[in-house]
């Protein structure tokens, strides 16, 4: 038996646009995903899985299978529309919380996951420094509301795919200067939000939650290995150097100053960014990366997990040693969640939470209501030998949140693409009747969770 720790966080995780629908009911104001259009043949964000009206049935199922943790995301466009409080979104949030601590879950929030108001956005959304005070007022609610009861609160999920798959999940896509000064105002929006937290003397903890992976050079070349650095820089480093130590990373900082891409930063940023840092970082973790040091193109990202390539640093590879997922093709790599979790802990020596990691497939209902989903059994079951193998090495790692706790809409996939341990009977284009059936991964994980581990 791999038995994990006593208090070990067995969790999964949704986001707000993918799960709640209901998306301009009880005052909500839209966010940029509520009105962007749909990516060709998939359906929009507004019923997703209806969880704002099925909270209460689903939170029994989350107790039915044994969360330890559920890891969801607050909607702004909820709680400060246009900005200006709202009393029934807090209302929700409020009796979310209660649902979990009352069926002994314990809620992880997610402050911001890809949908910033539509009203900031016409304002120039990140681009404009504004946004980092709207952000800083929008988190003083949450904490002045629900600071009592949360342990642990994430600022913003996959920042770093904000920036490099930004077309893709929703994000406006500029030049690259543009995109560095945006990202560069959510850094010190964060950095301003963990000093205000810890200021408060809240009883629980704050930290980012990016997207990392580790960066495998192609070969043994030298030119390779240089590559794979410059890569874990730009696309790793830049992002949690600036939440744990307040600076940027010196190897992506000459990317940027080379791509004529570095921002705008004032002393005060760079006071205000050393004053406010993490104190656990959470991370989201689907595949490795491999990219060799050829020079020939360059090439930005088709979805949050693809690579990317930038010309005379690295070019992006396919690693022919790793299997691939049959929808989106993303290299299957669980020992590379092992390798990430390590460097992460090495480089920065924070307590670590996994707050995604999945398999997303395209599941059949059978008539008899089951599905069998023993391809995501499979995929879970290697990555959490991986996490158990991360903690013997002496990796200290609280919790493990697979994407997705029930099937929810894909950002940029539609509702083909499931990821839950429950699912929703829907499709794109017929909404059926969002009944919620157990897969076979939800007994199987329900029993992960009792055992503490694997048998």
């Amino acid at each position: 038996m791999n038995t994990f720790p006593k208090d070990f966080l067995w969790g999964a995780s949704t986001s707000a646009y993918q799960v709640e629908g209901a998306w301009n009911e009880d005052g909500k104001e839209p966010s940029v995903q509520d009105v962007r259009p749909p990516v060709p043949g998939t359906t929009d964000f507004k019923v997703a899985s209806d969880h704002y009206h099925h909270m209460k049935e689903d939170v029994q199922l989350f107790k039915e299978l044994g969360l330890k943790a559920y890891r969801f995301s607050i909607a702004w466009t909820r709680v400060l529309p246009n900005g200006k409080l709202n009393p029934a979104g807090l209302q929700f949030y409020q009796e979310l919380i209660d649902e979990l601590l009352a069926n002994g879950i314990e809620p992880i929030p997610t402050v911001f996951h890809f949908d910033l108001p539509a009203s900031l956005q016409a304002q120039g959304g990140w681009s404009n420094r504004k946004t980092i005070d709207a952000f800083v007022e929008y988190c003083q609610v949450l904490f002045d509301n629900f600071g009592d009861r949360i342990n642990y609160w994430q600022t913003i999920n996959e920042q770093n795919m904000l920036v490099f798959a930004g077309a893709a999940i929703g994000g406006e896509q500029a030049d690259w200067k543009d995109v560095f000064q945006g990202n560069h105002h959510m850094l010190v929006a964060q950095a301003k939000v963990m000093k205000l937290y810890h200021e408060g003397h809240y009883p629980g903890k704050i930290g980012p939650a990016p997207n990392i992976a580790c960066v495998y050079p192609k070969t043994e070349a030298p030119e390779d290995m240089l590559a794979a650095e410059y890569m874990s820089a730009i696309r790793n480093w830049l992002f949690l150097d600036a939440a744990v130590f307040g600076t940027y990373n010196t190897m992506a900082w000459h990317i940027l100053e080379t791509l004529h891409a570095a921002p705008e930063v004032t002393e005060e940023d760079r006071e205000i960014m050393l004053a406010g840092t993490a104190d656990f970082i959470a991370f989201n973790y689907y595949n490795s990366m491999t990219v060799s040091g050829a020079n020939t193109k360059g090439g930005g990202a088709k979805d949050q997990q693809s690579g990317f390539s930038l010309p005379g640093f690295f070019q992006m590879e396919q690693n022919e040693q790793l299997q691939t997922t049959a929808f989106s093709k993303w290299a299957i790599d669980p020992v590379g969640l092992r390798t990430t979790a390590h460097q992460i802990y090495s480089r920065y020596r924070l307590p670590l939470l996994i707050t995604e990691n999945g398999l997303g497939q395209e599941d059949i209902l059978t008539e008899d209501g089951q599905v069998h989903d023993d391809y995501r059994i499979d995929y879970l079951n290697d990555h959490i030998q991986q996490v158990y193998l991360a903690i013997q090495d002496g990796v200290e790692l609280f919790g493990y949140c697979p994407w997705s706790a029930l099937d929810l809409i894909s950002t940029h996939e539609g509702y083909k693409k499931r990821y839950g341990f429950i699912y929703v009977n829907r499709d794109d284009f017929d909404l059926k009747d969002l009944k919620r059936y157990k897969k076979d991964s939800f007994y199987w994980y329900q029993k992960v969770i009792q055992d503490n581990g694997l048998a």
